[in-house]
């Protein structure tokens, strides 16, 4: 059994984000000014995490955002990010540079809510899991490549005393920290993407491999858009198999955090 923890972290704001237009994969603009001052909050509220890995789309807005939490990082000096194309955003197909509002008349046009619609030449949310699960594979392949399978580990169903409890989902939240679910979960990995894939990575890691919400977390909330910079934590424990190494258990930490953000504004999905 191998345990390690993936922390998630969608892109700072671009100049589409603030403008509530869709970028998808074929509108690859850099991050905006709000988005650099995001980036470098997340930086430095995960600045004393050590990473043992981390990974980004291919699109420039995520490499921007991964590589200025790096920089700001104390224990990463070195570290190799890796782009990895199955990271990037849902495609939109002709949607692409239009408003969203504009999707959203295209999908009441077809019946169907903006975010189960596809636009022609658009990914399904199929498609994009599909994308998610070849990550997962990818990762959990490297996390055996690089870790091997330790006598004994964290089981990823017990919750440990860093944790905090589904902040979002109570009235007067509890107090958080940036290393919430790392206790006794020596390997980190930091993943860089997007909006709606995240989106569709965080449903499809709670609802296909039945992970628990933390105590407090509405499902509202947890399948929400993720904000600018908003990060989600999941601590997974890795199982060997004759077809590879296959997810045993999954804890979710916290999903679509922003207690780093301040001045700087988020601009949605």
């Amino acid at each position: 059994m191998l345990t390690f923890a993936v922390t998630f972290v969608r892109h700072g704001e671009t100049q589409y984000n603030k403008d509530r237009l869709l970028q998808g994969q074929g509108i690859d603009t850099p991050l905006s000014e709000v988005g650099l001052q995001q980036a470098e909050e997340a930086g430095q509220y995960l600045r004393d995490l050590r990473f043992s890995k981390a990974f980004s789309s291919n699109l420039q807005r995520a490499q921007q955002t991964a590589e200025i939490i790096l920089r700001n990082n104390r224990h990463s000096s070195g570290l190799e990010l890796v782009k990895d194309a199955s990271l990037t955003e849902r495609s939109f197909g002709i949607a692409e540079g239009r408003s969203k509002d504009a999707l959203k008349n295209m999908a009441n046009a077809a019946g169907q809510s903006s975010r189960d619609f596809t636009p022609p030449g658009g990914e399904t949310v199929d498609q994009v899991k599909t994308r998610v699960r070849k990550f997962l594979a990818v990762l959990f392949q490297s996390m055996v490549t690089d870790h091997c399978y330790p006598e004994q580990s964290v089981p990823a169903g017990e919750p440990d005393a860093g944790e905090s409890s589904g902040a979002e989902g109570h009235d007067v939240p509890p107090i958080s920290f940036p290393e919430d679910g790392l206790d006794g979960v020596p390997i980190h990995v930091l993943v860089v993407s997007h909006g709606a894939y995240i989106r569709v990575a965080v449903r499809q890691l709670v609802e296909e491999m039945e992970t628990a919400l933390p105590s407090g977390l509405k499902a509202s909330h947890a399948f929400s858009a993720c904000p600018n910079t908003g990060m989600c934590r999941f601590v997974m424990t890795l199982q060997g198999g004759e077809s590879g190494p296959s997810l045993a258990a999954n804890r979710c930490i916290f999903i679509n955090r922003k207690d780093h953000l301040s001045a700087s504004k988020d601009s949605g999905e």
